[in-house]
């Protein structure tokens, strides 16, 4: 799937959320806590947390946090609340019994992280974050070096093999492997997922293809955000909507 697939989804949010026989998977930056400046700045939220120990209760399991975060961050923020787990978008995955299966970093990341840090160098506005599997240039504090970044992240990619992920004021340079939908789908043929109706909630392009896996496999996707083309099918102003239709699962 690529960006040129997709289309303007629906502008009206979903009806209120049945538990029963869903299964829940959800991005966390943008869709369960609220993009920061630098990415060590979303921190534990007990609100957030009681709410994921409830929901991962009454969904008997099947209930997967799918992120671009490392799983020690994710674990971290979520206070260890998801045992089902699919970080760095994928490259990294735990599953319902704890199991934990890595991707083999990429040969082309030592060059990459030279070349990121080169540049980074010049600019104290740029932030890298290095996930061992993956590279990430973050500049939200930085917009005027967007081209700039984009530029060296596209040479980067050609010149190593690494996979490059766009994002909301980011790029990143990744082991090429598992996607969320492909980790919403090897979530969804195990259980206690087998058989449920996949639900998936994302902010960012990171989340269309965990977006066209559930609706693929008869469930839909949510757009956290503004209004845009996407593969999902409904759509909810912000995190605070998120969480609160979250809260309101019967």
């Amino acid at each position: 799937m690529s960006v040129d697939e997709l289309s303007v989804g629906l502008s009206r949010p979903p009806e209120r959320l049945a538990l029963s026989g869903a299964a829940l998977f959800l991005d966390l930056d943008g869709t369960l806590a609220p993009i920061a400046e630098r990415p060590e700045d979303v921190r534990p939220d007990p609100r957030r947390t009681d709410l994921l120990q409830k929901l991962g209760v009454r969904l008997e399991g099947r209930l997967a946090v799918v992120s671009g975060r490392s799983l020690s961050e994710i674990d971290h923020i979520l206070e260890s609340r998801v045992t089902c787990v699919a970080a760095i978008h994928g490259l990294v995955r735990r599953d319902a019994q704890g199991v934990i299966g890595e991707a083999a970093p990429h040969p082309g990341l030592v060059a990459a992280r030279a070349a990121l840090r080169e540049f980074a160098e010049r600019d104290a506005r740029l932030l890298i974050e290095d996930k061992a599997l993956s590279l990430t240039m973050h500049y939200r504090q930085a917009p005027d070096r967007a081209p700039e970044v984009i530029d060296l992240a596209e040479r980067i990619a050609t010149t190593t093999g690494l996979t490059l992920q766009p994002g909301d004021m980011v790029v990143e340079l990744r082991t090429p492997g598992a996607s969320k939908g492909d980790s919403i789908r090897a979530f969804m043929a195990e259980e206690p997922f087998r058989g449920a109706r996949p639900i998936f909630l994302g902010d960012d392009l990171t989340d269309e293809h965990g977006f066209f896996a559930a609706r693929q496999l008869g469930g839909y996707g949510i757009l956290v955000g503004p209004a845009r083309k996407t593969t999902a099918t409904y759509r909810m102003e912000g995190v605070e909507a998120a969480l609160t239709w979250l809260e309101a699962a019967e």
